[in-house]
Formats: C-alpha cells, sequence, structure tokens
C-alpha cells in the first residue's frame, strides 16, 4: 500500500499537471494578450551631439531606435513601448519626442526635467503640451540623489506641479534609502503617481520594509524589469532560479499595480529580449488571463494614462 506522502505527492503532481493543461487550454482558445512594455531606452551615438549614456566601452553603444526595437519586440507580441529617458539634457526631451513620432510602437516617454530648478515649470509646461510626454524620472542618477532632493523645499513644489498636469515620477535604480524617500514624496504629495523601476532587484531585506509601506499607496507601480541576473558569471534562463523572487513581488503587490518592462536595450547585457519576454511572461500567464491582460497593458494605462496611437494598442 502507498504511503500518505506517496499520495499526497501524486496528489499534487496530478494537480499541477491538470492546472497546467487548464491553463495551456485556455490560452490555445484566445489571441495572445498583446504587450505594452514599459520601459525602454532611445538613443543614437551617431548624433552630432553624442550621447551621455552609454559610453562608448559599453557593449550597446549603438543606435538603439524605434525601427530596431520593433522588428525585434513585434515578433513577440509587444505592441507598444514606453520610452525612459538615458540622458539629463533637456534639448534630448525633444529628440526623443521627434524621434517617437515618426512610429506608433511608441507611446510615450519619461522624459528628463531636473525638479528643483528654476526653469522646471516653464519646462515643463513646454513638454507637457505634447500627449507623447508622461512624466519625469529622477534618482540617484546623473549626479543626483533624491535622499538629499525630496528635503529641499523647491524640489517638492516642483513634484507638485507635476502631480497637477497629471503626470508620472518614475524613480531609478533603487536603495533602500530610496525607497524611504519614494515614501516620503507621496507622503508629501499623495496625488502623484510613482514609479518604482527595477523591482525585482530591489527585494533584499533591507528594501522590503520601505516596498510594503509603498505596496499600500494605491498611486504607486512597480515594474517588473530587469529581473535576469549574473551569477558566477552565468544568467540563468531557468524561471524556477527566478520564481522566488517573483512570488514575493507577486504577494507584496498583487495583479493590479505591477507592469512589465523589458529594458531594452540595456537588458542586452543579461540576455536578449525574446528571452526576457519568455522568461516573464509564463509566470504571469499560469495566474490567468486577467492577470495577464493587467500586467502587460492594463496597469500602465493606470500609470501613464498612455494614449494609444495604433488599433492594436487598445488593450
Amino acid at each position: 500500500m502507498p504511503s500518505v506522502s506517496t499520495i499526497y505527492n501524486t496528489t499534487v503532481n496530478r494537480r499541477d499537471f491538470f492546472s497546467t493543461i487548464a491553463v495551456a487550454a485556455a490560452a490555445s482558445a484566445a489571441p495572445p494578450v498583446p504587450i505594452i512594455d514599459t520601459h525602454i531606452h532611445l538613443f543614437d551615438p551617431n548624433r552630432k551631439e553624442g550621447v551621455p549614456w552609454p559610453p562608448k566601452s559599453d557593449v550597446i553603444y549603438k543606435p538603439a531606435l524605434p525601427a530596431r526595437y520593433r522588428k525585434l519586440a513585434q515578433p513577440l507580441g509587444i505592441v507598444g513601448a514606453i520610452e525612459v529617458e538615458a540622458s539629463p539634457l533637456l534639448e534630448d526631451n525633444q529628440w526623443i519626442l521627434d524621434t517617437a513620432a515618426g512610429d506608433t510602437m511608441i507611446i510615450g516617454t519619461v522624459g528628463d526635467i531636473e525638479a528643483g530648478k528654476p526653469e522646471f515649470a516653464r519646462s515643463l509646461e513646454r513638454f507637457h503640451k505634447n500627449p507623447m510626454f508622461l512624466g519625469i524620472r529622477c534618482g540617484n542618477i546623473w549626479d543626483r540623489d533624491l535622499v538629499v532632493d525630496v528635503k529641499r523645499p523647491a524640489f517638492i513644489s516642483d513634484l507638485k506641479l507635476l502631480a497637477a498636469a497629471g503626470l508620472t515620477l518614475d524613480t531609478a535604480n533603487q536603495t533602500p534609502a530610496m525607497l524611504e524617500a519614494a515614501v516620503r514624496v507621496t507622503d508629501q504629495i499623495p496625488n502623484l503617481r510613482v514609479v518604482i523601476d527595477h523591482l525585482p532587484q530591489s527585494l533584499g531585506e533591507a528594501h522590503l520594509p520601505h516596498l510594503r509601506e509603498l505596496s499600500k499607496r494605491h498611486q504607486v507601480f512597480f515594474k517588473v524589469s530587469e529581473v535576469h541576473r549574473t551569477v558566477d558569471g552565468k544568467v540563468p534562463a531557468d524561471l524556477a532560479f527566478y520564481r522566488d523572487r517573483l512570488d514575493q513581488m507577486w504577494d507584496l503587490i498583487g495583479a493590479d499595480r505591477l507592469m512589465f518592462g523589458s529594458d531594452w536595450p540595456n537588458s542586452d547585457h543579461w540576455t536578449d529580449i525574446a528571452a526576457v519576454v519568455g522568461l516573464v511572461r509564463p509566470y504571469f500567464a499560469a495566474k490567468g488571463r486577467a492577470v495577464e491582460e493587467k500586467v502587460f497593458g492594463k496597469n500602465s494605462i493606470a500609470a501613464y494614462k498612455w494614449k494609444p496611437r495604433h488599433k492594436s494598442q487598445h488593450v
């Protein structure tokens, strides 16, 4: 007679098997969920102005333009993308908007206007006239520091202007102190939508108290981006390796405020964009189509208020 543990394990295995079959059957009965990629970068080292990032020594130092992205992304089911700033130069906001205008794959940009500077309000008014300008990013980039900035009245005053305009604040390169600063921002400006970039990279024990606090705030969203990691000189490709962190993220945030971002072409430091989508998509697809639709599309609308530029983007 089989032991109780054998019977239990057999039952669990059968349950997993039939659950997998059910997910696969449901997926085959419906068209694939279209993907909105909420985090890509555009730049062109061939411009006479050059680029502040990436450096010439970097493997990704080559034109990253909409046509190249479209060629890679469209076969993966990606129908639209949000560009995130890769330059502190004010006029590069205009270059991005002009570049994006020529390809409907790009649905918006998170630009760079330095809050706390005298010209912020004027620049915000200028770029906000373009509906593809969705917000700004700040953090510990370009010799700036959100931890320090959040203590400056002029900085908070400018972020209030951002909130009043209905635009979004992205925060970059999370540290525990950065996340604590994001809590302080949302305390002072509760109507400001905030996006925390690259969440799976920010799930250490020191990050968790601040992430728990941010997860309680309905106006804060989180990007599932930079999931891949290098371990002992190699980049694991198996979802099983990343599942614990993804589960932790899921348990902390849930379905309504997570968004997918590929981080292309920065993601090429780890793997290609096909592998990025191929890792994350099955994880959320296994949770049902409603969840998949939120993470790969609907939540990005709530976070950024972007407008479709093509019929395929009505997610």
